[in-house]
């Protein structure tokens, strides 16, 4: 993974626009729109039955992607979100399945294999919990946090990224992307941001913006853990604590640089 690669997205996100549609959690939705305006794409948060069908028929005619996020669920979402995927699939545009707290709950856990057998996601991104839940329902998470580091999940985002002819990407502290025969880790981030709520959602997001703009899903992946972990650096560098560490985040995004790229990447 190259530094100029990754800053080609970020520019080629910044020049389209792309149009990230997010089914996401109530938790979130400020926080990753505003994330994705930040880096430059184009978010909308649309979850309602009605307008499925023509959203994504949207997000297919400007170039962009879709992101789901099961965090706070309900029956009538997860219909919504059936809708979109087989939608997205049929037009061939970037699906991000983001399974969160898959494996604190049989609703949750079922949720994301009904999800799964409706289309294949372009990428799954979770944290390591969440990912090895989707290949052993005996696996719990805590609450919606990993109970288990990244490494665990080496072989179980493997399998999972070869079942599913996709790309997982398991953050953690070491982020591992993987397509089931290609891996990629990236260690860039701070300890800080595992005090925000949603940062992982965020990175599900903005997972959707280079997949709009950057057809090697493996590289997009990757990529945005990357941008992602890297801005979160700068703004702790500039953060008195989790509060401010947010605000600063958007701030990093905005201003990411080449150079910051080439500097921190790891």
């Amino acid at each position: 993974m190259h530094a100029e690669a990754i800053w080609n997205d970020v520019c080629a996100i910044r020049e389209k626009s792309p149009l990230i549609h997010n089914i996401t959690n109530y938790v979130v939705m400020n926080n990753t729109a505003n994330a994705l305006l930040a880096i430059g794409a184009s978010p909308v948060m649309a979850h309602a039955p009605n307008e499925m069908d023509d959203m994504v028929a949207l997000t297919g005619a400007v170039g962009g992607a879709l992101v789901i996020n099961i965090g706070t669920l309900s029956d009538a979402w997860i219909g919504s979100m059936e809708t979109a995927m087989r939608a997205a699939a049929s037009r061939n545009i970037p699906i991000v399945l983001d399974p969160v707290g898959a494996g604190a709950t049989p609703y949750r856990t079922n949720t994301c294999a009904r999800l799964l057998n409706v289309a294949s996601p372009t990428v799954i991104r979770g944290n390591a919990s969440e990912i090895m839940a989707l290949l052993d329902a005996g696996v719990r998470t805590k609450g919606v946090d990993s109970a288990a580091s990244s490494d665990t999940a080496m072989d179980s985002a493997t399998r999972l990224a070869q079942a599913h002819t996709c790309v997982v990407s398991v953050s953690g502290e070491v982020d591992i992307i993987t397509d089931g025969k290609q891996t990629v880790h990236v260690a860039n981030g701070h300890a800080m941001m595992t005090r925000v709520t949603g940062l992982g959602c965020t990175a599900s997001a903005l997972t959707g913006a280079c997949c709009a703009v950057n057809e090697n899903r493996l590289q997009a992946a990757a990529h945005a853990m990357a941008i992602f972990g890297i801005c979160g650096e700068m703004a702790a560098e500039k953060a008195d604590g989790p509060g401010s560490l947010q605000m600063h985040l958007y701030d990093a995004l905005y201003t990411l640089s080449e150079a910051e790229i080439q500097r921190r990447l790891k």
